[in-house]
């Protein structure tokens, strides 16, 4: 056998050995989770995860991994959509109270009407006014729960990137560009009474910059939800 068949027989042994010890973050993960549910240490469990969850459980084993998903970081544009709401309610409630006060003043003009004409008049604006308070009303409503929805979006997306980052207050992180990656890991859980159940992992990890000063934020896989599969 030449040296030439034999290099490449080496590079890749190397090569096999390298990959074998590449670790798996998931697998690595989730083993310190269940270590730490194992002992109980309900404070090392929600240093992983965002919503710990206490498994009664024998043995657990990797059964599935979904496939990796990267995203771009979508908390700038959802930033951007909270304070465009927030103006439009600013705006509505405005418009809200004028409508109001056109009703009022359609009311005090049927109660201070003296002719049955003026009367007829006054009930027909009243009503008028009434339709254009209802719809303004709704419409009010409606913005309000938009932007309370879209508040809370992106407040619980400032939440999960802080701690992937794992790098305490970040008062400009909605300025941040960069991806985020999804996975997802179904494991088995043996249970101590025997029964196995199979519970799903959401995972994800943040890779941000802050532009501004030119600093990179690389963060960790930490799990976002756990769910039992039925």
């Amino acid at each position: 056998m030449n040296r030439k068949v034999l290099s490449i027989i080496g590079v890749l042994i190397l090569f096999l050995g390298f990959q074998s010890c590449v670790s798996k973050p998931e697998k690595n993960l989730l083993k310190r989770y269940f270590d730490a549910v194992s002992l109980k240490d309900t404070t090392t469990m929600s240093t992983m995860a965002l919503e710990p969850v206490s498994i009664d459980f024998d043995s657990w084993e990797i059964v599935a991994i979904g496939e990796e998903v990267v995203e771009p970081f979508k908390l700038p544009e959802m930033d951007k959509k909270e304070q465009e709401l927030k103006k439009q309610v600013e705006e509505s409630v405005g418009i809200a109270l004028d409508a109001r006060d056109a009703l009022d003043e359609a009311k005090f003009e049927l109660e201070n009407a003296r002719t049955r004409s003026a009367r007829r008049a006054a009930r027909k604006k009243v009503e008028e006014m009434q339709k254009k308070y209802d719809e303004q009303y709704e419409k009010h409503k409606n913005l309000q729960k938009e932007y309370n929805e879209a508040k809370a979006a992106a407040a619980r997306e400032e939440e999960i990137a802080t701690f992937s980052l794992g790098a305490g207050e970040l008062p400009t992180i909605r300025t941040f560009t960069g991806e985020v990656r999804f996975k997802t890991v179904d494991v088995a859980v043996k249970q101590k009474d025997g029964e196995t159940k199979t519970y799903r992992f959401h995972l994800r990890k943040y890779d941000l910059t802050d532009e501004s000063l030119g600093r990179h934020y690389r963060g960790r896989w930490i799990i976002v939800k756990i769910e039992e599969v039925k």
